[in-house]
């Protein structure tokens, strides 16, 4: 493997390459590194490689002449080298980017600064563009070296043992597991006894399940790209049971469109849709609030007849899912019910289709998941009274339209839209798996 790296400051490199395993990795010559500074394919007396950006503006932009002969005379020498423009546009690297990388022969990496480069460079004389993370530096430099290092750990040779390249974070697909050394115990702190136990098989069975109870906490989408074992469904199933997320479906206190404070009526399709998606994304129950007695006693009929009628044997499916509902006049009964059951308050997070107060995404949602219980409370009519969401927690982004800000929707597409959002990274059951192996 050749680098090739175009940079303005080539003495920027001096120390990283003489330490460790690159250092190593370039005495046994498994890889090749040429450095080439920008100005010495300028052809002004003052070596200038940047200029005004056209239309005004703050910054400066590297010039396209000196870059176009740089990179000319860098394929002449070299004809299949692969250009790379180090850009926050660019592809966000990873280790499967470094892997498809690692199989070129030669690579260019261009080393932007200031505004970056002319746009007709980028255009018509890059192969690429890659970015290493949404967040600015100084310049590509120390994008270079991230990639320089992530590919040539793949490379044979570079990295003495194969098995510690195949078992880092991202290789296998998963996070890497817990790593722990001598004493054993450490302040009160003890080492899991499985890892000096002596037990190969034992060792290697927990250390897959905390990689893959580590990506799951973290970084679940990573999961969508592994192959899994019947093994390891059975080990995320038990993990996803630590996540306990509840409905609340509030019909009092909710506004009227006039904003008058009402109490709305039960309605049939609520409850079957609000359940059917509860036992979709493994809700662990949906909690129905409603003062009036007379409203509950319609709802406990329908149930009924779901979970013990005639509706039981005519849709099992339907009498599965409607199991999941819990009918209750207030929301402090709800609350303590969950509380009872989990032994904790849960967060109680708001809904509220305006924007009034700060909100949580999705994804910060999902973080609290593995913390405490969650109840995410949805308001029936014209949404939740305003006294009541002042108890809330926290409050959830509240789902925008793609062109504008309409988001008037039923309450059974908006829980759909937020469960989706919140859940999706878990949902793993349509998966292929593999075998387990031998």
């Amino acid at each position: 493997m050749h680098f090739h790296i175009l940079t303005i400051f080539p003495e920027y490199f001096e120390s990283p390459l003489r330490i460790g395993l690159l250092k190593k990795a370039l005495e046994k010559g498994l890889i090749k590194i040429s450095l080439y500074n920008l100005r010495d394919f300028t052809e002004d007396k003052h070596k200038v490689v940047d200029d005004e950006p056209y239309g005004g503006g703050e910054g400066m932009v590297f010039k396209p002449e000196p870059l176009y002969r740089a990179i000319t005379t860098i394929k002449e020498r070299h004809p299949d080298t692969y250009v790379i423009y180090l850009s926050p546009q660019g592809r966000l690297f990873n280790q499967e980017v470094a892997e498809e990388l690692s199989r070129k022969k030669n690579l260019l990496l261009i080393c932007g600064r200031y505004e970056g480069i002319d746009e007709r460079i980028r255009k018509y004389f890059v192969e690429e563009e890659i970015s290493i993370g949404d967040y600015v530096v100084f310049g590509g430099e120390v994008a270079s070296l991230v990639i320089i290092e992530a590919v040539s750990r793949l490379i044979p040779g570079v990295v003495g043992k194969r098995d510690s390249v195949d078992k880092e974070s991202f290789t296998s697909g998963l996070l890497k597991y817990p790593c722990y050394t001598r004493p054993q115990e450490f302040m009160g702190y003890k080492v899991p006894e499985v890892l000096f136990s002596g037990d190969h098989k034992k060792i290697e069975d927990y250390r897959r399940k905390e990689s893959l109870r580590l990506t799951l906490e973290r970084r679940p989408e990573l999961l969508n790209k592994v192959f899994l074992t019947s093994e390891d469904l059975e080990t995320l199933r038990e993990l996803l049971q630590r996540q306990r997320l509840y409905l609340f479906l509030v019909h009092y206190p909710v506004y009227n469109k006039r904003g008058e404070v009402i109490t709305s009526a039960i309605a049939n399709i609520d409850l079957h849709d609000l359940s059917r998606l509860g036992r979709t994304y493994g809700v662990k129950k949906v909690y129905i609030i409603q003062p009036f007695e007379d409203q509950r006693a319609l709802a406990e009929d329908l149930i009924n007849y779901w979970l013990y009628g005639r509706g039981k044997t005519y849709n099992p499916l339907r009498s599965e899912a409607l199991k999941l509902l819990r009918v209750v006049s207030t929301l402090d009964e709800a609350l303590s019910e969950v509380e009872k059951e989990e032994g904790e308050r849960p967060f109680l997070v708001g809904t509220d289709a305006s924007p009034k107060r700060p909100f949580i995404t999705p994804e910060e949602l999902r973080d609290l998941l593995w913390e405490r219980p969650v109840s995410l409370v949805l308001g029936t009519a014209w949404g939740l009274e305003e006294s009541f969401l002042k108890d809330c927690d926290y409050f959830l982004e509240p789902i925008w339209g793609r062109l504008d800000f309409y988001n008037h929707l039923s309450v059974r597409s908006a829980a759909s839209i937020f469960l989706d959002r919140i859940l999706k990274p878990y949902l793993l059951f349509k998966k292929t798996f593999k075998p387990k192996e031998e």
